[in-house]
Formats: C-alpha cells, structure tokens, sequence
C-alpha cells in the first residue's frame, strides 16, 4: 500500500467517529478532531497519542512508543503504536481512539 494509500484507509476507518483531519509532516501525517493533535503516521503505521497511564495499557496490549533518533540519542515520543489487531477489530480500534482523543 502506497503512503496516501495507507493514510486513506486510517481515515475511512475513523471517519465513523467525528470530523477527522489530517496535515501532511516530514515522513507521514498527523490526525486531529476538533483541531486537536490524537494520532501520527509514519511510515504506514499509526500511532495513537498516549498519556503515562495510557501508555502503560497500551504497553502491555504489544505496543510501543515512536521513537527517532537524533545524532545518538533516540528521542521517545507520546505516541504509541496500534497493533494490526486492534485497527481490525473495530471495538478496540474505538477503545484505543477514544483513549487517544482525551488526552490533553
């Protein structure tokens, strides 16, 4: 699937759940509802927004923070990866978007 292709899909999947936008960055897009920041996309694959106790369910449902690095140091982020499994089921693809749109 080609970088919009993938973009594309995330949207219609969301799309059930409010007025989703996006806005192309560096390696991919972000995601907003009501002008607020929830998710990133980079390289094909989606990130949720995650607070500290967030984080940890996220954590232990496999997934894993964005990371990049600069010069030597890898820089975590406050967005975390949603696994195949919870963008195809659409119970926990809500729970997980529901989690992410409420943090501030």
């Amino acid at each position: 699937m080609n970088k919009n292709g993938f973009i594309d899909y995330i949207l219609d999947l969301l799309s059930n759940y409010g007025n989703i936008t996006k806005r192309y960055m560096f390696r991919g897009c972000s995601l907003y509802l009501n002008n607020k920041i929830f998710a990133i996309i980079i390289d094909d694959e989606l990130y949720f927004k995650a607070d500290k106790a967030t984080a940890e369910e996220f954590q232990k449902a496999g997934s894993h923070p964005f990371t990049y690095q600069r010069g030597e140091k890898v820089i975590a982020m406050c967005y975390w990866y949603v696994p195949v499994e919870v963008i195809e089921d659409t119970d926990l693809l809500k729970i997980w978007f529901n989690k992410s749109i409420k943090i501030k």
